[in-house]
């Protein structure tokens, strides 16, 4: 533990909350900026919450030397890739522009170590259904290209100065926390699981595949499903790793394997306790057969070993916040 403070970058939405959590619990100084636009102040369990965005620079330099920050949680961003591809510049603003506001700041406050939320959406339309951290980046949307922007800059920026970070390639995260104290409360999600267990508590009608005839065993898309517990964990590694001298890195977070979208609504059924209603639809433009992580360098780096990998698991603790959450509407 460390007597400095770590500001975290939209804390109070879903990752960034499970990471609050964990640091908190681990007994960190957390500070949390979050312009509560897709984030809840009740998701924030640990620290101070500051209402304001990474845009500000007045705001964020003030934060830096205030409280003497050391390292940055970077979890601040949009996320919903069809509204990147009709609202690019939003993404652009807000994933990269902001994000260079922040890394300005975070130079002139003498910010050591930068942990940065990516996403496995840099790489874009991979050739194999496995990709690795030295795999080809071509985002296929602006949300990817966001992100990949960003990653060019903590890279330029490392050789420009000292500070280090690392990138965490995210794959599919969802679930919440076992214990039910915080979850995926996010209007209008697009995950599958999130959209599953939606549907399971009557919030939507139905539940969607989006083709059925791609090259995969049932015809459906595969992906890496990850726990956001797991996923949360991770970033502490990360900040172990950066406070031990570690060396800048980008490492890839999933399991290493994956799950088709119909043995995930599959499983989604079975925990419910009944079949999903599910229809099924033609491919959306861009969609993978297959995305899953090569996962091996998260791993031996941080020493890193997941304890949430069981997708009945992601989805019996998704179906119980979503459960929570629906008594809480009525």
């Amino acid at each position: 533990m460390s007597s400095k403070n770590i500001l975290v970058t939209g804390g109070a939405g879903y990752i960034g909350s499970h990471t609050v959590r964990q640091l908190g619990e681990a007994g960190e100084k957390v500070i949390v900026l979050d312009n509560l636009s897709t984030g809840f102040k009740d998701a924030v369990t640990y620290g101070e919450l500051v209402e304001g965005d990474t845009a500000d620079k007045e705001l964020v330099s003030a934060l830096l030397r205030k409280h003497d920050i050391d390292t940055v949680i970077h979890f601040a961003a949009h996320t919903i890739v069809p509204e990147s591809v009709a609202d690019p510049l939003k993404y652009y603003r807000n994933n990269t522009c902001a994000t260079r506001n922040l890394l300005e700041c975070c130079v002139e406050a003498g910010v050591k170590h930068f942990v940065f939320s990516s996403t496995a959406a840099v790489y874009g339309n991979p050739a194999d259904e496995k990709c690795w951290e030295d795999s080809p980046t071509q985002p296929i949307n602006p949300y990817g290209m966001s992100k990949l922007m960003t990653e060019h800059m903590l890279r330029d920026l490392g050789i420009a100065s000292d500070m280090r970070y690392v990138i965490l390639r995210y794959f599919n995260v969802a679930g919440s926390d076992p214990q039910g104290r915080i979850g995926q409360s996010t209007k209008g999600a697009t995950l599958l699981i999130k959209v599953a267990v939606e549907h399971a508590v009557g919030k939507r009608d139905a539940v969607y595949i989006f083709g059925t005839d791609y090259d995969t065993p049932d015809g459906t898309g595969i992906r890496d499903y990850i726990h956001v517990e797991d996923l949360a964990d991770a970033h502490l590694k990360a900040l172990d790793y950066l406070r031990a001298g570690g060396e800048s890195q980008i490492l890839n977070c999933g399991y290493g394997h994956g799950y088709s979208v119909r043995e995930v609504l599959d499983t989604v059924g079975r925990v419910h306790g009944s079949p999903l209603n599910i229809i099924e639809q033609e491919r959306r433009a861009g969609d993978p057969s297959a995305l899953i992580a090569g996962a091996d360098k998260v791993r031996s780096v941080l020493n890193w070993t997941p304890r949430y990998d069981n997708l009945e698991e992601i989805a019996r603790s998704s179906l119980n916040w979503e459960r929570k959450l629906a008594e809480r509407d009525r």
